[in-house]
């Protein structure tokens, strides 16, 4: 495991595979940069994927809820890229990466080469926050990854024809094998930190400036059809205002796509030639 150090000492763990241009994947709230195993099996053979943990969520440390903020996580962004010493980077955002992406479009444009959002946009669906309360920090349900596995197809049914061997993958880059059962991933603590933000009465920053700020950038967007994150509403509206956009709507994914489908490689392989 390789570290680059925040301004704050928080150690930042990250993996560093192939060559050609730089893409730096970005995982979602409660995610790893394991996530990200399918972009390195089909992409590090033509370009330099960098994956990386965000604070308090796999490898990094987890310094505490006070620091698990997107502004704080687009600032470990930057000292990330200065560690590898890149100029830019094209930034691959799952979900909570993609508002990290957002973020450094109003405070470290000249950092970015292009952007792709997973399964994310500058308005959240309100029902996709309040599902992730029902089950972020608390510990998993199964106690093995093969009880996982076997579960998740009705846990998430907005998922179909998903082969068995995906769900395996998924269950163990979501969970750890502890002794009395599976383990988060990440600092329970996180809930505390986004807690405020997904309360009925919070109001939700305005993103849109900051979607605008990516002008001259390729973008791309992939969205789960069935996605309670990203609505169909949202997408549109990302793609009115950029029209050059790529686009993938997958018809048998909700939130967030595996980005192993063939539309999800496909529109990787046109973003990425077009960071070129």
């Amino acid at each position: 495991m390789n570290f680059a150090i925040a301004a704050d000492g928080t150690r930042l763990a990250y993996d560093d595979a192939g060559s050609g241009t730089p893409v730096l994947c970005l995982p979602g709230l409660t995610r790893n940069m394991d996530d990200f195993e399918p972009v390195v099996e089909h992409f590090a053979g033509t370009a330099r994927i960098i994956r990386m943990d965000f604070r308090g969520r796999g490898a990094s440390d987890w310094p505490g809820p006070g620091t698990y903020t997107v502004p704080q996580e687009a600032a470990d962004v930057v000292a990330l890229l200065d560690h590898l010493g890149l100029e830019r980077a094209g930034i691959l955002g799952t979900s909570r990466g993609g508002l990290v992406a957002l973020v450094l479009a109003a405070t470290a444009k000249p950092r970015l080469s292009g952007v792709l959002f997973n399964d994310v946009g500058p308005d959240i669906a309100p029902e996709g926050l309040a599902n992730i309360m029902t089950y972020i920090g608390k510990p998993p349900a199964y106690r093995t990854h093969a009880e996982a596995a076997a579960a998740l197809p009705a846990a998430m049914p907005a998922f179909h024809d998903v082969p068995a061997e995906t769900w395996a993958a998924y269950a163990r880059r979501l969970w750890d094998q502890g002794p009395d059962g599976l383990q988060l991933r990440y600092d329970a603590r996180l809930r505390e930190a986004v807690a405020p933000a997904f309360a009925p009465d919070a109001v939700a920053p305005d993103l849109w400036p900051l979607f605008d700020m990516l002008d001259g950038l390729p973008l791309a967007l992939v969205r789960g059809a069935g996605s309670d994150i990203l609505s169909a509403e949202t997408a549109a509206e990302m793609r009115r205002r950029r029209p050059d956009m790529g686009y993938a709507e997958l018809p048998d994914r909700g939130h967030v796509p595996f980005l192993d489908e063939p539309a999800s490689v496909a529109l990787i392989s046109d973003w990425i030639a077009r960071l070129q």
